[in-house]
């Protein structure tokens, strides 16, 4: 008898890879010849990632640095969201929340995705932040892969514990 297969549909960021492309940056800002005496400043804060310049200009450029780290380290930019810079005092601020796990209602069009579109011995199943896919077929579960690969989302994508 065969037993189901399965995977995790997850959105989850390598704490170490951010933790490396944030220290990466942090070390080009304090490098560069154009961000000398500007107050640029980037930091990352539990959740969040804090970055703070004299000018707006400077801010944006900073982010953009912090964008070319995460990309270099293969952390998805789906996994920030930046805001507008701020003026706040002095300073303009820019916040970046970090988005981890697929929400219910993202999972809910992943899992029509594959209900529409995929092969029929496909189940899926919402499990907090991630989203269990199961069949019978091996062949099956790497079509759905492939499928929600090629389709565009508003969130980053992984795949884990494939069994």
């Amino acid at each position: 008898m065969a037993s189901d297969s399965s995977f995790d549909v997850v959105s989850k960021i390598d704490r170490m890879e951010l933790d490396n492309a944030v220290n990466q940056a942090i070390r080009e800002i304090d490098t560069r010849f154009d961000f000398k005496n500007t107050g640029a400043k980037l930091e990352l804060e539990g959740e969040k990632i804090l970055i703070e310049a004299g000018t707006e200009e400077r801010a944006k450029a900073t982010l953009d640095v912090l964008k070319d780290k995460l990309v270099k380290r293969n952390v998805s930019l789906k996994h920030i969201d930046p805001g507008e810079p701020g003026l706040s005092g002095k300073i303009y601020k820019i916040n970046c929340p970090l988005k981890e796990g697929i929400s219910t209602e993202n999972a809910k069009k992943v899992a029509k995705l594959l209900r529409d579109e995929g092969p029929k011995s496909i189940k899926t199943q919402i499990q907090g932040d991630e989203l269990r896919v199961t069949s019978k077929s091996r062949d099956d579960l790497q079509d759905a892969i492939a499928m929600i690969k090629a389709a565009k989302w508003e969130f980053a994508v992984q795949f884990t514990n494939y069994r």
